[in-house]
Formats: C-alpha cells, sequence, structure tokens
C-alpha cells in the first residue's frame, strides 16, 4: 500500500479542504499562520512588560484571575493581587464567555491610574485559554492615514470573533516494527524503502516514497517509535516510545514518553478541529496573495463585499453543522481616546449578531468626549454607558503593595531586605506604584557596585534622590519656573487669579 501520492509540500500542515470562500489556494496556509503567530503571543507574554500585577509564572502554573472553583478571589493567587470585587466580577463574566452565553455586551473597567485594570483583562485571556480570541488594543491605535477608524474597528472586532471548523480526517497510526530504507550503490537517485507499523490487533507493510523517507529521518522515528501519519497532508506525529521498548535502554532522557501501543485498526478517522478568526480569513480572501499579507501585517482596507460573502458562507457552515461561531473578546484600553464617531461605531458594532465581548479600560472621571464640547463620565457617551457593565477598581491597600512589590522583585531577580521593601512600600503609597516599581532595577544596581547580594535602605534612599517622582518634579518646576523657556505657569497662574477676582 503506497502513501507516496497522499503527502504534500514539505510543511506538511493539517488543510481544510472547504475553508476557502475566494481564494482556495491560498486558505491552506492559515492554519500555519495561526500556530505561528499563537507561538509570538506566548513569547511576547514571557516578556516583563509593565502590568507588575501579572507575574511570569516560571514553574509554568495556570495563570488568570485567581479564583476558586466558586469564583471567589483569592488575595496572592496566579499572579494578580487584590482587586477582590473587580476579579470576582470578572470571573462571572468569564464563565459566561466560556459557555458562549454573552456576546455583543460592553464591559467597562473604571479605575484610578495604577488599580490594575489592565491586569484583569490580560488575566481574563490567560484564563480564556487560546480557543477563545482575544485582542488588545489601544485608544490611540486607530488614528492612522493609511486605514480609517471604522476599517480599524471593524478589523478589531472581526478579530475577536473565532470559526470553529471541524473535519473528519483518516490517519495511519501504530507502532514503528521495521524500517527499511534502499538507498542507490551511488548515493545518487529515488530512495525507496518499506514501513512496518502494528497494532495490539494486526500489522502492515507500506511502501516508502523518497519524500516520505526524508519526513521519517527529519521526526527521527526509529523501530519501537509510536507515530501517526495524516493520509491527507502526509504529516508525522511522533507520539512516543511503545512500553514494549522500555528496557531497549539503560536510561532514557526526561523529554522520552512512553505510550501504549494503540488498538484497533491501523487506519482510523479522526475529527480535527481548527480555530481560525474571522479576519484571518478575510485577509485571505481580501487578495491573490492575501495569506502572506498575515506575515508582514500590510492587510489594508478590506472591501465590504468580501466581508459579507464570508459572513453568508459562515452562515451556512452553521446551518450544515460544519462550523460554529466563537465569540472572542476585544479589549481597548484608554477608551476616552476614541471620538464620538467610534463611540457611534461601537454602538452599532454591538447590535449585530456576530459581535464580541468588548471589554474597554479607562481612567478618566467627567471629562470632555473626544470630538464634542460635552462633557460625560469617564469620557463616553451616555447611551454606550447605559449598555456597558461597569466594573470599577479600587486603589491599593498598603499590605496589597507590599505583595505586588514583593512579586516583581521576584520577577525582575532581585532580592530585597525586609526593611528595603517596606521602604519602598511607603515611597509606593505616598507617590504611585509605578514610581515604586521603577525604582526596583536602578536599586539592584546600585547594590551590584556596592557587590552585596541584597537591595537596603540605602540603595532604596540613593535612587529615590537620584529620580524624581511627578510630585517632586512639579514643585521643583515651581521653584524654578523663571529660569526655563516658555514657560507658562506664571500666565496660567495670572489668568486663575483674574478670573477669581
Amino acid at each position: 500500500m503506497s502513501v507516496e501520492h497522499q503527502q504534500v509540500c514539505s510543511h506538511r500542515f493539517n488543510m481544510l479542504q472547504y475553508a476557502s470562500i475566494i481564494a482556495p489556494t491560498h486558505f491552506n496556509a492559515l492554519i500555519r499562520v495561526n500556530k505561528e503567530l499563537q507561538q509570538e503571543d506566548f513569547a511576547m507574554l514571557e516578556h516583563v512588560g509593565a502590568c507588575w500585577s501579572m507575574r511570569r509564572d516560571k514553574s509554568k502554573m495556570k495563570r488568570g484571575l485567581g479564583l476558586n472553583d466558586s469564583l471567589e478571589p483569592r488575595n496572592v493567587s496566579q499572579g494578580m493581587v487584590g482587586q477582590l470585587m473587580a476579579r470576582r466580577a470578572a470571573g462571572v463574566i468569564l464563565e459566561m464567555i466560556k459557555e458562549s452565553k454573552i456576546a455583543g455586551r460592553a464591559i467597562l473597567l473604571a479605575g484610578q491610574p495604577g488599580t490594575g485594570k489592565t491586569a484583569i483583562a490580560m488575566g481574563m485571556a490567560q484564563a480564556l485559554g487560546l480557543d477563545t480570541p482575544f485582542t488588545s488594543m489601544a485608544g490611540s491605535e486607530i488614528y492612522s492615514l493609511e486605514m480609517s477608524k471604522t476599517e480599524a474597528l471593524t478589523q478589531a472586532i472581526r478579530k475577536s470573533i473565532g470559526v470553529r471548523i471541524k473535519e473528519e480526517t483518516e490517519i495511519i497510526e501504530g507502532e514503528v516494527v521495521e524500517i527499511q530504507v534502499d538507498r542507490p550503490a551511488t548515493g545518487i537517485g529515488v530512495k525507496v524503502g518499506k514501513l512496518t507499523l502494528k497494532t495490539t490487533e494486526m500489522e502492515t507493510i507500506y511502501d516508502l516514497g523518497n519524500k516520505m523517507i526524508d519526513c521519517l529521518m527529519k521526526e527521527k522515528v526509529q523501530a519501537g517509535d509510536v507515530i501517526t501519519i495524516d493520509k491527507a497532508t502526509g504529516k508525522i506525529n511522533r507520539l512516543g516510545r511503545s512500553f514494549t521498548r522500555a528496557r531497549d535502554y539503560d536510561a532514557t532522557g526526561s523529554q522520552t514518553r512512553f505510550v501504549q501501543c494503540p488498538e484497533g485498526e491501523l487506519q482510523k478517522r479522526k475529527e480535527v478541529v481548527h480555530t481560525v478568526t474571522l479576519h484571518e480569513v478575510d485577509v485571505i480572501n481580501s487578495r491573490t496573495h492575501g495569506f502572506l499579507a498575515l506575515f508582514s501585517g500590510d492587510t489594508g482596507e478590506i472591501k465590504s463585499e468580501v466581508r459579507d460573502q464570508i459572513n453568508a458562507k459562515v452562515a451556512e457552515w452553521r446551518e450544515e453543522g460544519k462550523a460554529e461561531i466563537v465569540p472572542g473578546v476585544l479589549f481597548i484600553d484608554e477608551v476616552h481616546m476614541l471620538d464620538i464617531e467610534c463611540f457611534s461605531f461601537l454602538n452599532r458594532a454591538l447590535e449585530n449578531e456576530m459581535a464580541p465581548v468588548v471589554i474597554m479600560a479607562t481612567n478618566r472621571g467627567i471629562t470632555r468626549i473626544r470630538g464634542t464640547n460635552y462633557k460625560s463620565p469617564h469620557g463616553i457617551p451616555i447611551d454606550l454607558l447605559d449598555r456597558a457593565i461597569i466594573v470599577p477598581t479600587s486603589p491599593y491597600q498598603e499590605k496589597e503593595l507590599k505583595e505586588i512589590l514583593k512579586i516583581r522583585c521576584e520577577e525582575e531577580d532581585c532580592e530585597m531586605t525586609d526593611d528595603a521593601l517596606t521602604v519602598l512600600t511607603r515611597i509606593a503609597s505616598e507617590t504611585s506604584l509605578r514610581y515604586a516599581i521603577q525604582l526596583i532595577t536602578t536599586a539592584s544596581l546600585v547594590s551590584r557596585r556596592r557587590k552585596t547580594t541584597e537591595v537596603g535602605i540605602d540603595d532604596v534612599k540613593r535612587v529615590y534622590s537620584l529620580f524624581l517622582d511627578e510630585n517632586r518634579s512639579t514643585q521643583f518646576l515651581k521653584e524654578y519656573q523663571d529660569d526655563f523657556m516658555f514657560n507658562e505657569f506664571s500666565a496660567s497662574a495670572e489668568d486663575n487669579m483674574d478670573v477669581s477676582s
């Protein structure tokens, strides 16, 4: 039985036979692009960001909102500290998203700067997992000369809507008994061979071609390995070593995985589920080589006709049971930066049947709506606030600040004495948490110059005197305002005095 004609190019990725709507030759690269983008997202999450409440867990522990099974928040859990009420509210919303019971809703995280609004949103993204799309953007990202504001918001919304497509594929699964490869004596020419696979009930010999032999050599498949071969794509997946070969070697590495020998028939039918976003489908079908735009990011504006055809096809798949819609989450940070046109567009977009959950965050009070002369709470129009579920965040207590700084010290591999941590906590409560976090690295560098392993009180005091916080910087400007160019403080003060008089 020959499987040579059943394999594809060297990438050997799973393909969707019916997934393409307009450009079928280019949709097959979507699964590969999707996996690579997911790997890049996880690599970015490993970076030490400015969101102090999210902790990089070096032991690969599950991260999220730090809730137990009854959705009760723990004080310190999964990298989250404090904000118990806000985390519980986010946990309730999270469960509704997972069960697809909530879509087309708006949630507003409102609170003072430095109270962990973005951290809660990132915790929700971690708890949702990879199957639920999560798109994060800032309110100022939509303003561009290359793309209109409504197009940027449309792309962000469609990035947050997933399509779960199901297909059945035939696979060959078994334990490798023997691999025979016949090479030409000259070393030049086509290689042929035979592959013997077995299960607990049967054993079969397959003829191998040149490409399949190269795939087996690339995966380093040998006798005793349990493998699967996708008949549609020719992809080879090495599951592990068989338990019957556990004593072949005296010592094995920790990465060696032992599995049972497969049972039943060698050829089986397996249901494969692929989750892609509507935006990825839009990009691939928007141009001749649309899949290349997923790598470069130069998607441009997509015609509404293309989106209408895709929506019609997805609706057809839903009726046939081939696909289902996965409402995701769109997180818009600094939502007060949007103007009145964007808010009107969001109002209409939330009424669409395929709308994600829109989570917004802002640190503004009663301020002017951008693009108008009217003031509104949080800089958001009243009609959109009526649609939103508002989750408030409160300032951190001193005990919570200390715990956050302690976690941040562990994150940056900085050892700090208890007294120095207490002083840093007091600085955070009197100035700001962001300022105190920025002093950790600088204090660590100062302690290294003294050739000590721990950061002491003197190191914290030294960097505190070197780097000013907002209040001390303002006081400095007031004292030496006459020495600066284009000083407007005195002019504004005089104007205020004239108005009061």
